[in-house]
């Protein structure tokens, strides 16, 4: 990956704050505890018209009670190695420390470019802890302060001095408009370990902790010709188990992932079965309007894997989801890998089924036939003809509209065998639909 920055220190320093700063974001979580960020979280810097990548790390530490210590050292070491370029943020109020000590050193082993940042130099008094830090050897530290932006402006000056020039690969890094797949379920179901098959590589930290993940992590996936965005995110919990503050800015990141998502993997845990945060999360996703695959994570781990067991358990979900029940449903293990490119690849059928748009006069000659067949019921000796069908253009998701002489008589029963009319006749799986009565 070119033209990116990586923001490295021990814990506590303000790199998240940093991090938040410069991408003009809320994205990192910032607490004063220690160790609230684990994975790696990236984000996107536009300064004087250069644009690079910035990621931002876990606190480095050693010989700690933190039992995410080694991943999240691992993670400190492969952004490092990822990087073009390295802020080192130190404290200005505690000085320099042993730890700070120990980064240095593996900065300077990097031989990658690094600039020093001493940051919380909140007011003036601050400035002058600043001339300590020369003894760890790395050159000029640049004062600042993330929580108030004092000193970013020359500190963006000077990241964007030392960064190679970009070249024609790095152009078209960052892209917006292609789709996101937002991967969500409960605690522990699964959803970095499915994330790190997917691109081959340890990407998020996996443990048997619930609640190891607490930023939603966006990943480029590139291969085999598709090209999206995977997000992981937290696990989602009922309110009443949430009692951390990080944890509930969390699962608030979880909720905006599944907002800014065009379709999410719903994550079951096949040991556990359907649940009722499952609903709650379908029920979410639901709201939102997205695509939904359904993804039966830890499927190695079932003993009975017969098709009776399997239809079972799919007519057990979407009995559980109804009424919207046309979705896929895939069996599989991010552990041995079983089945978890079939996700992908259903995820991008989804996508497409979202965009797919049909001909009006396709629409109206098969439309009309479902209507003759069955017309809508009269209300109160008022007979209710619909004239016209067409397709809204542009919309989020496919939206119909049937124009009538009476909509306000048409019930949810009515709408909902249009819809089902509709899925038979053209392929809309897993994305919901909209039916709309119009007075022509």
């Amino acid at each position: 990956m070119g033209q990116l920055i990586a923001i490295v220190g021990r814990p506590n320093v303000g790199k998240s704050t940093l991090f938040n700063r410069l991408t003009e974001s809320r994205t990192a979580i910032v607490d004063e505890t220690a160790g609230t960020t684990r994975d790696r979280q990236y984000g996107h810097v536009d300064w004087n018209g250069r644009e690079f990548s910035i990621v931002d790390t876990g606190g480095w530490v050693v010989n700690s009670d933190d039992i995410f210590e080694g991943e999240i050292n691992k993670q400190v070491h492969l952004a490092i190695e990822q990087a073009d370029e390295i802020l080192f943020v130190v404290d200005a109020m505690n000085g320099v420390t042993d730890l700070d000590d120990h980064v240095a050193e593996i900065l300077r082993k990097s031989k990658k470019p690094v600039i020093l940042v001493a940051n919380k130099v909140d007011s003036n008094d601050w400035l002058y802890n600043v001339p300590e830090f020369y003894a760890l050897g790395l050159g000029d530290p640049y004062p600042i302060s993330a929580i108030n932006g004092f000193g970013t402006g020359d500190l963006l000056d000077e990241v964007v001095r030392e960064l190679p020039e970009p070249t024609e690969d790095d152009a078209d890094q960052h892209l917006d408009n292609i789709p996101r797949f937002a991967i969500v379920g409960r605690p522990n179901a699964g959803k970095s370990s499915i994330i790190n098959s997917f691109i081959g590589e340890d990407r998020n930290i996996v443990t048997d902790i619930a609640g190891t993940t607490r930023d939603s992590i966006y990943t480029r996936y590139n291969k085999f010709g598709f090209d999206f965005y995977l997000v992981d995110t937290a696990g989602i919990r009922k309110k009443t188990k949430v009692n951390e503050d990080i944890e509930y800015y969390s699962v608030i990141r979880s909720i905006r992932a599944i907002e800014a998502s065009d379709v999410c993997i719903l994550m079951i845990d096949a040991t556990r079965g359907i649940e009722a945060q499952d609903v709650s999360i379908f029920s979410l996703i639901q709201r939102n309007k997205k695509g939904l695959v359904v993804c039966v994570n830890k499927w190695d781990l079932v003993k009975d894997k017969s098709e009776v067991a399997i239809k079972h358990f799919e007519n057990t979900i979407r009995e559980r989801f109804a009424p919207f029940t046309d979705f896929p449903i895939i069996f599989g293990s991010a552990l041995t890998k079983q089945r978890i490119y079939k996700v992908l690849e259903t995820a991008v059928e989804v996508y497409h089924n979202r965009c797919r748009t049909v001909p009006t006069s396709q629409l109206n000659t098969v439309m009309r036939e479902a209507i003759d067949a069955y017309p809508p019921p009269a209300n109160k000796g008022k007979y209710i003809k619909i004239k016209y069908i067409t397709m809204l253009k542009g919309a989020p998701i496919p939206t119909f509209i049937f124009f009538c002489n009476l909509p306000q008589w048409v019930k949810e029963p009515y709408r909902r065998y249009l819809e089902n009319k509709i899925r038979e006749n053209w392929d809309f799986s897993g994305t919901p639909i909209n039916v709309y009565m119009r007075e022509k």
